[in-house]
């Protein structure tokens, strides 16, 4: 069942070096190509990797020393004056195989004090400056959700919103000269219609569009807003929080900037009526690779749509079926149409269960190809589960042989091609009619992943999560991915590990790793700028910008797929496989499902604590009283009590019905039932819930039949007792 091999989840190569050579002569960079005699890798100017942004003050603060001394060191951590406001010892780790290097950690987690400028001192060697604070991660929470606007098709990107130097017109339009988005025919033999599939992001450094990294970067974007609902911290991903057109229209700009992506995806349904009826084209892109240096709007070549695959219609039921659940509040007739999408892409995908891409699909864009699919069953039936409570999805989820699979969560994480993980996550933090017991073993499967990940990371010298073989194309995705693991761990147990796990994965992207880099656009003072981009292309063209602030390079990759780094990186240590060179598209390049956890990771990040460790996990007792009922009716109390430490701000108690109960009204509270799952919201006066203290509402009902009294709750997410 699960992978065997890290080349089967790497990502797939864009470009061979005949097709790289063909792009440059595209783009007209046949006599100067601008890339020739750029240097390698930036070379780090300090032994001592920090985290170039800096530490959150209850956060964990380690830093990693590069040197062949076998005894331990002296560190001083100074701030912006020069003091000396911390000192101590460092950990002898001896060699680090990852990085090829020896090294020594020094942590200096217990120093809080807020301030800018800190420097580590190590023998000799000082670190880059860093900041300490609670706001550190709050620009780049905004960065790397905006890198999404940035990369959407369809649309003007105006200068009001992103500056001038990365305002471009709508690309994909059929304005000339494009051939446009909005009537793209097939490849020869697949269909002889043609298809409006204007919109949605770009997916990486070219102009192509792919539903299964589309379905799973949605899923992240909004299962983003999902953790924070649940832990209270929505406000911070809400209306008017970034810098997007729909900002300041009463729904959550995240879930604006994602249903962008969903519109898409929907798009790319196959109509009634056709072959395959249901069914999602795999995807979109120009016939030929496209040129570099080009903007979207430039772009003359002919687009096509691919055939239909399996694997993107389950993306698509996944991705629609989440829709149905997180936008209901806010648009219920959006919410119903994604289900409608999810339900007729459920029933294609169950006609069609082996219509797989083929590896040899690969002319003008990634093959994406993938031959096993029951994961993307898996991860779509328990979505659609969470979103309807029906028993037909949820006989697919029990029967998948991925239900009790002790490899959901592969060695490398989860990624486009291995979903089942996210089939996991959405079980052990949605609740369903699924037995406790059942919802309790799915938990532990979370919190068992994300202790390999944190016995990973304490026996390298860099902390990082994925193994020593693990430095494939995008890695750094990779690493973010398995942070978004620790991170519901921690959600779900309370265990402050978990949270400083997915805390030092961010140490790792920001500059603590064997370069001494920032992989991420704009953040650390020495960072990524020539990120693999058709637009965001200075390196190739002056007058074009450098990515923008938030963009996350894909990592070192130890296959070196690309000519350029075949030249210059031959003989790497696999975590120092990389070369900030806008021609190493294989590790170097941007893409919606490395920056997608970026930000999910940022988001989480930001969040302030209100003192050390994982936010407080909601401790709660309910107790639900049936007061009145009759024939086909019902009435209930409903009281929740805080039995934790510390006061509840702001409440969401949840539970489903067995018998198929609806609820009609409700007082004290806010109701949403989507098939048999309830979800109930406090009022403005009895939002916060003090310890020892209760709130209580009342609900009034149908039935028919029995009129089981629900026993399994959660509040904000985590169940009650």
């Amino acid at each position: 069942m699960p992978r065997t091999t890290a080349s089967l989840l790497r990502r797939p190569p864009r470009l061979s070096a005949a097709l790289l050579t063909g792009a440059l002569l595209l783009g007209g960079l046949a006599t100067a190509p601008a890339a020739a005699g750029a240097p390698a890798a930036v070379a780090a100017t300090t032994a001592v990797r920090v985290n170039q942004v800096g530490y959150v003050p209850d956060g964990p603060k380690r830093a990693t020393v590069v040197t062949t001394a076998a005894q331990a060191l002296t560190w001083q951590l100074r701030n912006a004056s020069g003091t000396v406001v911390a000192s101590g010892s460092t950990v002898p780790r001896g060699a680090d195989a990852p990085s090829g290097q020896s090294v020594q950690v020094a942590d200096f987690s217990s120093y809080r004090t807020t301030g800018t400028g800190y420097v580590l001192a190590v023998d000799g060697s000082s670190s880059t400056p860093f900041d300490i604070r609670a706001d550190l991660y709050d620009a780049l929470r905004s960065d790397a959700m905006a890198f999404f606007h940035h990369q959407r098709s369809g649309i003007a990107i105006d200068a009001s919103l992103v500056g001038s130097a990365y305002a471009r017109p709508a690309g994909h339009l059929g304005i000339a000269p494009n051939k446009g988005d909005v009537s793209v025919p097939c490849q020869a033999a697949v269909c002889d219609y043609t298809q409006d599939v204007r919109g949605g992001w770009y997916d990486a450094g070219d102009h192509g569009k792919y539903v299964v990294n589309g379905g799973i970067s949605t899923w992240l974007v909004v299962n983003s807003f999902e953790r924070a609902e649940r832990a209270g911290k929505e406000a911070a991903l809400g209306d008017s929080t970034l810098r997007i057109p729909e900002r300041g229209n009463g729904v959550p700009d995240v879930l604006d900037e994602a249903r962008w992506e969903l519109d898409f995806l929907m798009r790319m349904q196959v109509p009634e009526g056709k072959p395959y009826a249901g069914m999602a084209f795999h995807k979109i892109h120009d016939a030929a690779w496209t040129g570099m240096p080009l903007r979207p709007d430039q772009d003359a070549q002919p687009r096509e749509l691919h055939r239909p695959s399996t694997a993107a219609t389950l993306n698509l039921a996944a991705a629609a079926a989440q829709c149905a659940r997180v936008y209901r509040p806010y648009d219920s007739a959006y919410a119903d149409r994604c289900l409608s999408a999810a339900r007729r892409a459920w029933t294609a995908a169950q006609a069609n269960p082996a219509l797989h891409a083929p590896s040899s699909d690969s002319t003008g864009g990634g093959a994406y190809e993938d031959a096993r699919v029951t994961d993307e069953f898996y991860w779509a039936a328990a979505e659609l589960y969470a979103a309807t409570g029906e028993s037909a999805y949820r006989d697919a989820v029990t029967s998948s042989s991925w239900h009790t699979s002790a490899d959901a969560f592969s060695a490398y994480g989860f990624g486009w091609a291995d979903t089942a993980a996210l089939g996991r996550l959405v079980l052990a933090t949605v609740p369903t009619g699924l037995p406790a017991s059942d919802v309790t073993r799915i938990r532990s499967s979370v919190t068992s992943a994300a202790d390999g990940y944190l016995s990973r990371m304490a026996a390298q010298g860099y902390a990082v999560p994925v193994p020593a073989d693990g430095y494939f194309w995008g890695s750094n995705g990779e690493v973010a991915n398995d942070a978004v693991v620790m991170a519901v761990a921690g959600e779900l147990t309370g265990d402050a590990r978990y949270r400083a796990g997915a805390l030092e994965t961010m140490d790792y992207l920001l500059g603590r790793n064997a370069l001494g880099l920032s992989y991420v656009t704009g953040h650390g003072e020495s960072s990524s700028q020539n990120q693999h981009h058709r637009f965001w292309a200075h390196q190739v063209d002056a007058s074009l910008p450098h990515p923008p602030a938030g963009s996350l390079a894909g990592g070192p990759n130890s296959a070196l797929q690309d000519p350029i780094a075949a030249e210059k990186l031959t003989g790497c240590a696999p975590a120092a496989c990389y070369i900030d060179h806008i021609d190493s598209y294989s590790t170097n390049e941007v893409a919606v499902n490395w920056n997608a956890p970026l930000a999910w990771l940022a988001a989480y990040a930001a969040e302030r604590t209100s003192a050390g460790g994982e936010p407080p996990t909601a401790t709660c007792a309910v107790t639900y009283t049936v007061t009145n009922a009759w024939n086909t009716g019902f009435t209930a109390n409903v009281t929740v009590k805080n039995t934790g430490p510390t006061a509840v701000d702001g409440w969401q108690l949840t539970w489903t019905y067995q018998d198929g109960q609806r609820v009609t009204s409700a007082w004290n509270t806010t109701v949403t039932q989507n098939g048999t799952a309830v979800s109930t919201r406090n009022a403005d006066w009895n939002r916060t819930i003090a310890p020892g203290a209760t709130a209580s509402f009342g609900v009034q009902g149908t039935y028919s039949g029995t009129n089981t009294t629900p026993t399994v709750f959660a509040l904000n997410g985590s169940a009650c007792v």
